[in-house]
């Protein structure tokens, strides 16, 4: 079976059973023109065949293939995602993450969680996050009070504000162009931490406005612009994002 791709998912699951195809499978998608180092971009490197990890020869920081990708930071293995990714790609009627879950042997909220990952990648062409300089922006979805059925705003609308709407936050990629949006359930750091931190790759430059629930971002290079004082700070600002369609 080797050099062959997996035509069903019992192959596919036997071949990336082999945690070196795994490796090579994702370093071919990570990294086009060859691994380098995510902290120097230098391309002389050592393989650590034992600890599947690769070391910088000029820098000497250690990393491994899921290093700046949608895999980072999870303890899910290799050959699952690479599987569950091949189920979202070979199931004309698509996949649930209740299937999922039960032909990957993990659970259903592992399964949501994977696939929501996956989605964002075939979304935007490539399994890696966005990285570089990255704009931030929340915003609230929602009709206006004053056109809603009586008993509707009675029910939605407490009190001022954006009460009874929907928040949706997003991410731009300069670089790319590409954008990120998602809905969150609340403005505060738990769901925004969370999202930036699966979506954008750590040590990137992270440009907000003032929210204090942007605060404690100290992985990335958090440059801020309060719109109370100004729009724009040299190549600090939002405005990308805000004008994209998401604020």
């Amino acid at each position: 079976m080797e050099g062959e791709f997996p035509s069903g998912l019992v192959e596919a699951i036997e071949f990336f059973s082999d945690p070196d195809v795994c490796v090579a499978t994702v370093a071919v998608a990570k990294w086009p023109k060859g691994p380098e180092c995510p902290c120097c971009e230098s391309k002389r490197l050592s393989y650590v065949t034992t600890r599947k990890t690769w070391t910088c020869l000029d820098c000497r920081k250690q990393f491994s293939v899921k290093v700046g990708t949608i895999f980072e930071d999870s303890p899910i293995p290799l050959n699952k995602w690479l599987c569950a990714m091949w189920m979202i790609g070979n199931c004309k009627n698509g996949v649930s993450s209740y299937e999922i879950a039960r032909d990957l042997n993990v659970t259903q909220k592992t399964a949501w969680f994977m696939l929501h990952r996956l989605r964002y990648a075939m979304h935007h062409g490539t399994i890696n996050k966005m990285s570089g300089t990255v704009e931030a922006d929340e915003t609230f979805i929602g009709g206006k009070a004053r056109f809603m059925h009586k008993g509707r705003r009675e029910k939605m609308i407490k009190g001022r504000g954006p009460m009874g709407k929907e928040i949706v936050f997003g991410l731009l990629d300069r670089e790319t162009g590409k954008v990120y949006t998602k809905h969150i359930d609340t403005r505060r750091k738990g769901d925004i931490h969370k999202t930036i931190r699966q979506v954008v790759e750590a040590g990137s430059e992270l440009n907000t406005d003032a929210l204090k629930s942007y605060e404690g971002l100290n992985e990335y290079t958090h440059k801020v612009i309060d719109h109370a004082e100004a729009y724009v700070d040299g190549t600090v600002h939002t405005n990308r994002m805000e004008t994209s369609g998401v604020s």
